[in-house]
Order: structure tokens, then sequence, then C-alpha cells
């Protein structure tokens, strides 16, 4: 009697982690263009210029901020964009944003590869080039200060990573 009663309860405990809904893993899109596909015009540096509109879901806990970066795997990893320290709470950059060091919300732009804070639109010397957003889950929130470039924001994001996810825009002109 006590073994069969055990055994039901294990059953009943194991039968709920079963039911517990799962950490859905963190996911990068945009309204404006799919994974591969081609970026808006008015995204690139001689076109406007306008960062595109970035929104995700997460799926972990304990999460203290979010990082991007965008670069150009095809120009030998040129950077168009760092942003870091976004509140836990934000769930998007929207389109056109501002070239500022930190934004109304505490986020913090960091240098590009054109040397400029904020975001560096594709241009292409030729051809079509790959554009990767690399949005990051940290459990801290950075203290580099504002103006970080990539290898900055790299190094203080090391061991504080709790997912990634990236999204993938073409451009060419």
């Amino acid at each position: 009697m006590r073994t069969t009663f055990c055994i039901l309860f294990l059953a009943t405990v194991m039968s709920l982690f079963v039911l517990l809904p799962s950490a859905e893993a963190l996911v990068l899109t945009s309204s404006e263009f799919s994974d591969g596909g081609r970026l808006p015009a008015n995204a690139g540096y001689e076109k406007g210029n306008i960062s595109p509109c970035l929104e995700w879901d997460d799926g972990s806990q304990n999460i203290a901020s979010f990082a991007l970066v965008m670069d150009d795997p095809d120009a030998r990893g040129w950077v168009h964009w760092v942003v870091y320290n976004i509140p836990p709470y934000v769930r998007s950059l929207k389109s056109g944003c501002p070239a500022d060091a930190e934004l109304a919300d505490g986020t913090l732009q960091g240098v590009n590869s054109f040397g400029k804070t904020g975001y560096g639109g594709p241009c292409p010397p030729s051809g079509v080039h790959r554009y990767v957003f690399t949005l990051y889950a940290l459990d801290a929130k950075l203290d580099i200060g504002d103006r970080a470039d990539r290898q900055t924001l790299m190094k203080a994001m090391k061991g504080h990573v709790l997912e990634k996810a990236s999204l993938t825009g073409r451009y060419g002109k």
C-alpha cells in the first residue's frame, strides 16, 4: 500500500513538470523584412540611413538587459550598430532610432565602424551584402559608459550572455 502511494505521488509530481510551460527561445524579428530578405531601401547609409524596426520575444528569466550588434560579415565584420543596456522590459527598437548616445529609456548606443554613434546603414561597395542583427539577453547591465565599440561590448558581455538570436537582411546598390 505504501509503495503504491509513493509511486502514485511521484507520478503525479512528475506529470506537473511535464505540464509546466517550457521557456521559449529568444526570437528576433522585423515587420520590415524577413530573415534572409531584403532590408528596406531607406535603411541604406546613402538612402535615408533609417534603422529598421526590430522586435523580440524572450524566453529567459532573470534578464537584466539586452544588447544588439549589427554587422556585415561580407565586409570583414564592418559594424553598423552597437546598442546595449536596453532595459529588460523593452521588446523593440522602433524604425528610425535616433543617433543619440543615450535614449530616453536609458538604452546606450555605441560607435559603429563609420566612427559615429548609433545606426549606420548598409553601404556595400558592390553587389549584395548580408547584414546580421544579433540580439543578446544578458544577466547584467553593463558598466562600460556610452559610445563603446563592438570589441568593448563583447568583452563586457563575456560570461553574461543568457541567450542570443539573430536576424539577417540583405542589401545591395
